[in-house]
């Protein structure tokens, strides 16, 4: 009686605006009430949430994004994108700063990591067709995450600004003045002058921590609202009309035996 009696206060209603979790109903109501749990779905197929069938990638990458901020902004205390400094600072979190070498080590090879995750999670998107409709849209924001996602690798790379990251970004900027249509456009935005430089530096440090991870942030946002939307992840199809036959005979004989 007291615990209905709390439970039906008006104090514990404006709180709380369902009841106990126990009718399909309540269910729904605790997904679409909290803040946190309202990005799942309602029902999820038991099939499409086995480990052996997703692998969990979507929600690696997801995990790998967050470390990547998290060490991100501790390497924002101590690095200056200055042409004259960069190396210097780089240096100077390996050896000065208290688990420096730690989190540079975490932030690269989560960066490295987070690539192939997203690469694998499309693979097996891809494989099991979870990019047919109603899901269609769905897809093209992952595209979009994964270039978002070589992007900010693309740039991150530069920042050292050693010998191995200005090379390898030149080679790669190179390939901007043969883009279709665009051409030498393309490669003044990102390398901001003739060759890379001090502008060059600048431009990819504010697209690596400021443009890419709110771009990245937003998509996400939107990626996993059209999962709740569809329904959940996209489960494995269900079986032929000759697998379910042989099934039901397996289970006469076994039954028959018996």
């Amino acid at each position: 009686m007291a615990t209905q009696t709390i439970v039906q206060s008006q104090v514990w209603r404006s709180i709380f605006r369902h009841g106990y979790p126990d009718t399909p109903l309540n269910q729904s109501l605790v997904m679409m009430g909290n803040v946190f749990l309202h990005l799942h779905p309602v029902k999820v197929s038991r099939q499409a949430m086995k480990i052996t069938y997703t692998w969990c990638m979507g929600g690696i990458s997801f995990f790998l994004f967050l470390l990547l901020t998290i060490t991100g902004v501790f390497l924002m205390f101590y690095y200056v994108p200055d042409t004259t400094q960069a190396y210097q600072n780089i240096n100077q979190l390996s050896s000065a700063v208290s688990f420096g070498h730690l989190v540079r080590n975490m932030h690269r090879w989560a960066a490295h990591l987070m690539v192939v995750s997203v690469t694998l999670h499309m693979i097996r998107v891809f494989y099991h067709g979870a990019y047919k409709p109603p899901r269609e849209f769905n897809w093209v924001v992952g595209v979009l995450l994964f270039f978002v996602t070589l992007f900010l690798s693309f740039t991150g790379y530069l920042l050292p600004w050693d010998q191995i990251a200005i090379w390898a970004i030149t080679v790669g900027t190179n390939l901007a003045p043969y883009t279709p249509l665009l051409g030498d456009p393309v490669y003044k935005v990102l390398v901001g002058g003739g060759a890379v430089a001090q502008a060059t530096l600048i431009r990819f440090y504010v697209g690596h921590v400021i443009l890419l991870p709110l771009a990245g942030a937003l998509l996400m946002a939107v990626h996993f609202w059209r999962i709740r939307k569809d329904g959940g992840e996209a489960g494995p199809p269900p079986p032929s009309r000759r697998e379910l036959e042989a099934r039901t005979a397996e289970s006469e004989a076994l039954s028959a035996t018996r």
